[in-house]
């Protein structure tokens, strides 16, 4: 018995080991090897571009052409972040699940789901300008120069990068700006979730499709005309509201070209262009907008072909393609999960435990976003202005505008389905009408905008456009039919302006920034219903927590560091201003409290430690405390309420500029980024070079003239080329 024991265990371990041979062989799917870095570099001689980096690291990038100024950017980009724009690139070509494992599966699935590639390969040619495709050419070609002279810094079997990847990537990610993420995880039952994740893990800073690691859609934006300044000059206030890290983290750069370039301002990872900031007449801030720019369609499946659905009484064929995932387990081990993509006339299928849905959206197939943006950063009015934002090709996205002349503006921009009226279009659709499949977008004459107001003031915090003036000629909604989709709805930044402005005071600088750095949180925000729950309550059965509320009712509902009322105040509210981001819904008012006195006590021993104590603004070894908090003019949001004690910010207020032209038409800029230019180099002096002057709210002068730039220099480089 006991050697026939022996002998089963014996020939159980081959046929395990010989299960393991065989799964080997089936999971075996190394990445393969990058080009040499003479491939590499081939095609950098091309390009001349000449980086001169300032005293706080920001390059300064000049060349003859714009292509070649493209080029310097990719190169000094890469310098700075070379990891976020792989990682990017990863998830625009559906491969972040060989690199991330499970957690980048859903992001792949639905570069698929959204013909992504398909889509570009067809298109480039046809709808891709000839200015844009040489940008294109030439800023890849800037990261495969780095690449080249860093090949340890490659991710395995993704070089070289294309002038198709630039292209995909704004395809790719625009729609996301406006909250489709949103539509299709609320379409995705928990249990599709998960199939398509396959291996959910926490993930880091890749691009990600997840409700957890949703970054705040959030933003500020000031526009003052010169007859609401005390001294006759126009300002703009550039502040969105992103996460600190990853791919859609600012990165500031100065672009000068021969062509017409000469514009400072943010970029994200894998971005060519700037993306909102200011050239020597005119700027604009970007806020995000949240209007109805996608439509659910409710399908009807035939009973006989799981591949056909009704339209008209008919039944159609789904167009139907297979997404193969390649999902990293370890090393040069993958396993590939196949999914099937369904397509049908309305757009992208989404099959879940709620039923069978196709998604039509604004952006879909759009390729010419860089055009647009090109022209933009080449205006130098606001006719030349308009005349870019009237392409049309940007999904979404909030334009505040003000210029040397003294105009001001607001765009609500977005590409606006042209539906058909009489339908609730915020509801699911039917899928069998073909007549509710909208063919192309409203004209850009019914964008809304406003230009020049009489109270010469615009802003706007993600709020409805009906309230982009503090003066009487706001626009109405009225004025646009219900199907287009506009937002109606407040944050607690777009009422505390309008509880500061009264249409006619003039504002000085001083003011106009006081406003913008305002901690304080509004009547009817989110904020005040939470705590007007709490103070309402009736404590007097629990000693300790109507002590706590007594302290409560004495808070001025302002968030600055030195504040001691602020930690309980802010803990308790942060639930359910962070809700709409997280997808987590918020507990109940009496509980939020309760639990915010207990992490207090627990980490403090006491309910009023000073809010600085508790809101930090984080970076390597350096921990400084902070003013602001969710959703303030100030903004600032925590990744999460941590078990030390300590809220560490993760998004909000990050790169800002202060803009202005004197009455002359002279002008000057103010700027300044939440940590530092150099993104991922804890060795570098510009890691956090400017995170004491953003908490104490100070700024650097930026610089447009090269003879004040070479004053300050620290390095001067042309990539490529001798040095």
């Amino acid at each position: 018995m006991h050697m026939t024991v022996k002998r089963g265990l014996k020939w159980g371990g081959v046929l395990l080991l010989l299960g393991l041979m065989v799964a080997a062989v089936f999971l075996w799917d190394p990445l393969p090897d990058n080009p040499s870095s003479e491939i590499l570099a081939a095609n950098a001689s091309k390009y001349d571009a000449e980086i001169i980096r300032d005293d706080f690291g920001v390059p300064h990038i000049f060349g003859k052409t714009d292509a070649d100024v493209t080029f310097g950017v990719a190169y000094a980009h890469a310098e700075d972040d070379f990891l976020t724009i792989q990682e990017s690139v990863a998830a625009t070509r559906g491969l972040l699940a060989r690199y991330k494992g499970g957690d980048g599966a859903p992001t792949d699935y639905i570069v698929a789901l959204f013909d992504v590639w398909d889509t570009v390969n067809a298109n480039y040619e046809s709808e891709v300008s000839a200015d844009v495709k040489a940008i294109a050419d030439a800023y890849v070609a800037g990261l495969n120069l780095y690449a080249s002279e860093n090949p340890d810094k490659i991710m395995p079997g993704l070089a070289p990068f294309t002038s198709k990847d630039v292209i995909a990537g704004s395809l790719f990610k625009t729609p996301f700006f406006y909250g489709l993420d949103g539509t299709l995880l609320e379409l995705f039952s928990d249990d599709r979730m998960a199939e398509i994740a396959l291996d959910p893990g926490t993930g880091e800073t890749a691009w990600m499709v997840s409700p957890r690691r949703a970054p705040p859609r959030g933003s500020n934006a000031f526009a003052v005309a010169p007859s609401r300044s005390t001294d006759g000059t126009t300002r703009l206030i550039i502040n969105s509201h992103q996460p600190m890290e990853g791919p859609v983290a600012w990165w500031e750069a100065h672009m000068v070209s021969e062509e017409g370039l000469d514009i400072q301002g943010g970029l994200f990872p894998g971005s060519p262009m700037v993306l909102h900031g200011f050239n020597r007449d005119l700027g604009w801030a970007n806020t995000v907008s949240n209007p109805d720019l996608s439509d659910v369609y409710k399908l009807v499946i035939n009973p006989d072909n799981e591949n056909q659905y009704r339209l008209d009484g008919k039944w159609e064929d789904f167009e139907v393609k297979t997404a193969k995932i390649r999902i990293k387990i370890f090393g040069p081990f993958a396993y590939t999960a196949e999914r099937k993509v369904l397509r049908s006339k309305h757009g992208p299928v989404i099959q879940s435990a709620k039923g069978s849905f196709a998604i039509r959206y604004a952006g879909m197939g759009e390729m010419r976003q860089n055009e647009q943006r090109l022209k933009l950063n080449k205006a130098k009015n606001w006719e030349e202005f308009n005349a870019a934002m009237s392409m049309n090709a940007l999904p979404s996205i909030n334009y505040v505008y003000a210029d040397r002349e003294g105009t001001i503006a607001f765009i609500h921009n977005g590409q606006y389905p042209d539906r058909i009226e009489g339908w609730d279009w915020t509801k699911d659709m039917p899928g069998d009408r073909s007549d509710l499949i909208w063919d192309g977008y409203r004209p850009y004459e019914n964008v809304p905008i406003l230009l020049n107001p009489k109270s010469g003031f615009i802003f706007n915090s993600n709020n409805q456009p009906y309230d982009a003036t503090d003066g009487p000629d706001n626009l109405k909604p009225a004025d646009f039919p219900k199907s287009m989709g506009l937002q109606t709805d407040q944050t607690n930044r777009s009422l505390r302006i309008m509880e500061l402005t009264d249409g006619t005071t003039k504002f000085d600088r001083e003011t106009l920034l006081a406003m913008k750095f305002d901690t304080g949180y509004a009547k009817r925000s989110q904020a005040d219903k939470v705590l007007s729950a709490v103070l309402e309550h009736d404590w007097s059965a629990e000693p300790e927590m109507a002590a706590a509320a007594k302290h409560l009712l004495e808070w001025d509902r302002q968030m600055d560091i030195k504040n001691r009322h602020a930690a309980l105040g802010g803990l308790t509210v942060v639930h359910e201003i962070t809700a709409r981001f997280t997808k987590i819904p918020p507990p109940d008012p009496l509980d939020a409290f309760r639990q915010a006195v207990a992490y207090l006590n627990t980490h403090y021993g006491r309910i009023d430690p000073e809010w600085g104590e508790v809101n930090r603004l984080v970076r390597g070894d350096l921990s400084l405390p902070v003013s602001g908090a969710s959703d303030t003019l100030r903004a600032i949001y925590p990744a999460e309420i941590r078990d030390d004690g300590k809220l560490h910010a993760i998004a909000g207020d990050t790169w800002i500029a202060m803009v202005e032209w004197d009455k002359d038409g002279k002008q000057s800029a103010s700027v300044i980024h939440q940590f530092g230019n150099a993104t991922l180099d804890k060795n570098s002096p510009h890691y956090a070079d400017q995170a004491k002057l953003f908490v104490t709210e100070k700024w650097r002068t930026a610089l447009f003239e090269r003879e004040d730039i070479e004053a300050v220099a620290t390095r001067r480089y042309r990539p490529g080329r001798e040095n």
